[in-house]
């Protein structure tokens, strides 16, 4: 069976898009604290702290996410758990956070994907 690239490309974008999530940003200081993940954390690191669901006992921490907002994105390391963050909303350091939006946004709607 041959493919197209053009059906290729449109198979790979609809898997992409079927394991995206959605859910609220908020962010933290780790202030040099030690994540769930088991590393010492500082407020310059590009890092996530996932709900329970995502973070699944620390079988995604090291893995890597791509956050959505309003045209901007950002990478950052899972390194952290978030236990009061429903299913899909995640909790960025500061210095991700602020890629994004404003501190004074404080929680923004956001899409994100494991890369």
């Amino acid at each position: 069976m041959v493919f197209s690239f053009s059906k290729l490309l449109a198979l790979a974008t609809l898997i992409s898009a079927a394991s995206a999530f959605s859910g609220d940003a908020t962010y933290y200081l780790p202030n040099g604290g030690y994540g769930a993940c088991g590393q010492k954390l500082q407020n310059s690191d590009h890092v996530v702290a996932l709900s329970s669901a995502q973070y699944n006992n620390g079988a995604n921490c090291g893995r890597h996410i791509k956050v959505n907002y309003n045209g901007k994105s950002v990478t950052a390391k899972v390194a952290d758990l978030c236990p009061g963050c429903a299913s899909g909303s995640v909790d960025l350091a500061e210095s991700a956070f602020k890629v994004l939006a404003p501190l004074d946004k404080g929680r923004i709607r956001v899409t994100w994907n494991y890369v």
